[in-house]
């Protein structure tokens, strides 16, 4: 899938392993999730649009370059709040704006219940953060209301992905990059990832 990228860094693997385990405290594993948004963030942002500036140096003055894009991070409530900080740690400037979407357990399709984006655009780039890309439900459903908002530049950030969800992703929104640290084997009977690493949410905020 032309639109798929998987990191093959060293460093994402490492922390990712550290990650799945069972025995990683909420702590550590939401400081695990930091890092490896961090990592992703600079993957996922290696086109950004640039514009040329002018600096002065201590000895004389230097050509270079600054981000033209105005970025945006949605991250989808709650376990895409553990990403945040990694991709603010590399661009402290980016918006960001909360899109409430949850997975039914019996349906298991998404049901968007907070949704708080301004009338108009105010960026140019969204970056839709997602631990996981399980049936792909909430992914699509949040880029299709950034869609509705007038976002033009889409793309998902995850950290594990099942086929199920990478597959739906592409088939609805085929131009949405999405960028991930591995894909996983498939989906259980009632929509995890295996082998995964559990609930992300639940993981994070100490609630399993």
């Amino acid at each position: 899938m032309s639109n798929l990228h998987v990191s093959a860094h060293p460093l994402v693997a490492h922390k990712l392993a550290k990650l799945r385990d069972a025995r990683t405290e909420p702590k550590k594993f939401r400081e695990l999730v930091r890092e490896i948004a961090g990592l992703l963030a600079y993957e996922a942002t290696a086109d950004l649009v640039m514009e040329d500036i002018e600096v002065t140096t201590p000895l004389a003055t230097a050509s270079g370059k600054i981000l033209k894009d105005k970025i945006g991070l949605i991250p989808i409530l709650r376990a895409g709040l553990g990403m945040v900080e990694g991709f603010w740690d590399l661009m402290p400037g980016a918006e960001v704006w909360h899109i409430g979407i949850y997975r039914d357990e019996n349906t298991l399709k998404p049901v968007e219940y907070y949704n708080k984006l301004p009338t108009e655009p105010t960026v140019s780039v969204c970056l839709i953060l997602d631990p996981m890309l399980a049936t792909g439900g909430s992914a699509t459903a949040t880029v299709e209301v950034l869609k509705r908002w007038g976002v033009k530049r889409i793309k998902f950030v995850g950290i594990i992905g099942a086929p199920e969800g990478i597959a739906a992703m592409t088939k609805a929104h085929p131009e949405v990059p999405i960028h991930l640290a591995a894909v996983d084997e498939r989906l259980n009977n009632v929509g995890y990832i295996l082998p995964g690493l559990g609930d992300a949410g639940d993981r994070e905020f100490g609630t399993a």
